[in-house]
């Protein structure tokens, strides 16, 4: 299986099946999750569009997930599936905290997520249940944050700045480089700033990629991870930020 330094961003994705009562082949594929940084955390966003082939089943899907206070996962792939793993990830990591009476290390929570999704492969392989997270956290002993993505074999790779996965993510993957190149790195951005450029590439990846569901009518999912833990972005600055964000996107 060829890595995501290989291949785009969630090519692996849209070649994901799940099994269907109306047809066992239908393709299940479809999202945009992405987390990038800011001068405080990290921002994790996520659309909220479930699709199965060219249906929309939901739109109101939830695709950011914390795993515990400095942990958080935005999910892409098998949703049904995904939302198991990150089941078992969360009472894993609860588990480890009530047995040895202390956190588990960040080191240790991304094993843990590189095995849950090395013991998936042979579902994957199946074409039922391909999972690809991206992940945000903080890390209390060294003090930094990392954002971090894995293959589906479960090999994991970290960036500093910016992750993506999805359909809709390959559409967008170089608007974060050239964000970066002309504007400095997001660890120095505001809140703010990071949030609405976060808001215009899933904007542009919506408009991009059919699976990915745009924010005119249903807000997308954003949760930001600080060293206080993780909560949903303000409401009224959310509110704000896709009005501003829609707006640019009038066409002329």
């Amino acid at each position: 299986m060829m890595t995501p330094l290989a291949r785009p961003f969630g090519e692996l994705v849209a070649d994901s099946r799940i099994s269907s009562p109306l047809n066992p082949e239908i393709e299940a594929h479809g999202t945009t999750v992405l987390a990038l940084r800011f001068k405080d955390g990290v921002l994790v966003f996520a659309d909220r569009r479930a699709t199965m082939g060219n249906l929309i089943m939901f739109e109101q899907a939830e695709k950011v997930m914390p795993l515990d206070d400095l942990t958080v996962v935005a999910i892409s792939g098998s949703f049904a599936r995904s939302v198991e793993i990150c089941r078992y990830l969360k009472h894993s990591f609860k588990y480890y905290r009530r047995a040895v009476l202390q956190e588990l290390t960040l080191e240790g929570k991304l094993a843990e997520i590189s095995r849950a999704l090395a013991g998936n492969v042979e579902m994957a392989m199946n074409g039922i249940g391909v999972f690809l997270p991206i992940v945000a956290a903080y890390d209390v002993n060294k003090n930094q944050f990392g954002v971090y993505f894995f293959d589906g074999a479960g090999a994991r790779f970290e960036n500093g700045e910016y992750a993506c996965a999805g359909s809709g993510s390959e559409r967008i993957r170089g608007v974060f480089e050239f964000l970066r190149r002309t504007e400095g790195g997001f660890e120095k951005k505001s809140l703010e700033k990071v949030l609405e450029d976060g808001l215009h590439m899933l904007d542009i990846a919506s408009t991009l990629d059919s699976a990915t569901g745009g924010f005119t009518r249903i807000e997308p999912l954003v949760r930001v991870l600080t060293k206080d833990g993780n909560v949903p972005v303000d409401e009224k600055l959310l509110k704000k930020s896709i009005e501003k964000v829609l707006k640019a996107a009038k066409p002329l």
